[in-house]
């Protein structure tokens, strides 16, 4: 087995049996479920797309992936260690450490600029403040804004806004990146550029799971998992 196939055989996150109800009606016998027995693995360095219909539990599942939010049931392993049940200010800790955050808002601090936006998760790392900057330009000359290091997100197109934020993403050399309709607010030119950063960011290596709605976008990822009512049908 060649190196390159070993790393992709390795398992970085899996979901055994996750459910994730809300009380429906009068009485909390009675249920919704937004997610239901969810088996899931993903291997390390996988490109994957989740997408089905508004109301399939895309969102949740994400969130549950990216520790935003807690399963009813069922168990949620990443990198072997069993983290459910875990106190949110692990959970914060492992957010920060392990996965890069890109959402369709973008999130970017409106008055900040590039670079200081791209280094914020920094300020909750161990890496030394000196190299904060340095670390920063790198990400930034890497989705292509080595020019735009004092602009402010006022100042920025739309797919520029989205680099940055996928610059910040990547800052913190996370197991895992999550990209929650990264081309929804932009427009289709924009949109296929994004889309081509993260196919590069793929095959250097990096693990990126995004959500999106639309088929052919998801098509465009190297496995695709459907949900409709809660579950996974594909």
């Amino acid at each position: 087995m060649t190196k390159s196939s070993s790393k992709k055989d390795k398992v970085l996150l899996k979901l055994k049996n996750v459910s994730k109800t809300y009380p429906s009606g009068k009485s909390d016998k009675h249920l919704f479920y937004a997610l239901k027995d969810i088996n899931l693995v993903i291997r390390q360095g996988e490109f994957v797309s989740i997408t089905g219909a508004s109301g399939s539990g895309k969102s949740t599942l994400m969130h549950i992936i990216g520790l935003l939010d807690n399963a009813s049931q069922g168990q949620i392993i990443l990198e072997h260690k069993n983290i459910s049940g875990l106190k949110e200010t692990r959970l914060a800790q492992l957010r920060n450490q392990k996965i890069g955050f890109v959402f369709q808002q973008f999130n970017l601090l409106p008055k900040t600029s590039s670079l200081e936006n791209t280094i914020l998760p920094l300020l909750y790392s161990d890496i030394v403040k000196k190299k904060h900057r340095q670390l920063g330009k790198q990400m930034l000359d890497k989705v292509g804004l080595s020019d735009k290091l004092p602009n402010t997100p006022a100042q920025l197109s739309g797919g520029e806004q989205q680099r940055v934020a996928i610059a910040r993403a990547l800052i913190n050399q996370p197991s895992l990146i999550l990209a929650d309709e990264p081309t929804g607010n932009l427009d289709s030119k924009s949109g296929q550029g994004i889309m081509q950063l993260l196919k590069n960011l793929h095959r250097e290596g990096n693990t990126i799971i995004f959500v999106t709605h639309d088929l052919d976008l998801a098509k465009q990822a190297k496995r695709t998992i459907v949900l409709k009512d809660g579950q996974i049908i594909n």
